[in-house]
């Protein structure tokens, strides 16, 4: 009789995770994102390189209008690349374990997430705008990491997590501003490559 009332309490603990929280995440969706910043971080040091500017060698870099759209460009295509991979992996395992994935509870998530990102978005214009190159990468990493740990409630907890390991290294990266792209890529590549892992072998 025990028996039959766990199973019982966790069908029903089951049905409600369902239904407030977001489960269609894919741990893969985070581990190809993180291939993809991974891939980009590596392609940003070669404009670098091709640019005539030596990252590491402690000099201050002299950014040119085409080097600047070029890394626009650059980021753009990384985003699009992490956006397609994670809402690729997002469909097929709803698909596979037949959950909804257009309810109330994905569009609170996409709001609390949306809500940080975009006016990190309007700061890092500024800073392009105020010729505040070197801030963009911790700054980009600080409001991705807000917006992870606000929309937790509507999804996985582990992911408040990764926002935690976000913001820890913006706030670093604030103080070592000539080495922002380093920072960029642990934080975008390395850390979700790690926390994809960890989710895909958790919630596979």
């Amino acid at each position: 009789m025990n028996q039959k009332h766990q199973e019982d309490l966790s069908h029903i603990r089951s049905m409600m995770e369902r239904s407030s929280r977001f489960i269609s995440l894919s741990g893969l969706s985070g581990v190809f994102a993180g291939l993809s910043a991974l891939i980009g971080g590596l392609y940003v040091f070669q404009l670098f390189e091709k640019n005539g500017i030596h990252y590491f060698d402690g000099k201050n870099i002299m950014f040119s209008m085409d080097l600047i759209w070029d890394l626009i460009v650059s980021g753009i295509i990384i985003f699009a690349f992490a956006l397609t991979f994670g809402i690729l992996f997002t469909v097929r395992k709803s698909k596979k374990y037949n959950l909804p994935i257009w309810t109330s509870t994905t569009k609170n998530m996409l709001f609390n997430l949306a809500v940080p990102l975009a006016v990190g978005g309007v700061f890092c214009l500024a800073l392009l705008y105020h010729q505040s190159y070197v801030l963009i990468a911790p700054v980009t990493l600080l409001f991705y990491g807000l917006a992870l740990v606000n929309a937790e409630k509507y999804t996985f907890s582990d992911i408040k997590y990764l926002g935690y390991c976000q913001l820890v290294l913006g706030c670093i990266s604030l103080f070592y501003l000539g080495y922002g792209l380093v920072f960029w890529i642990l934080g975008f590549g390395i850390l979700h490559i790690l926390y994809g892992l960890v989710m895909f072998k958790k919630y596979k």
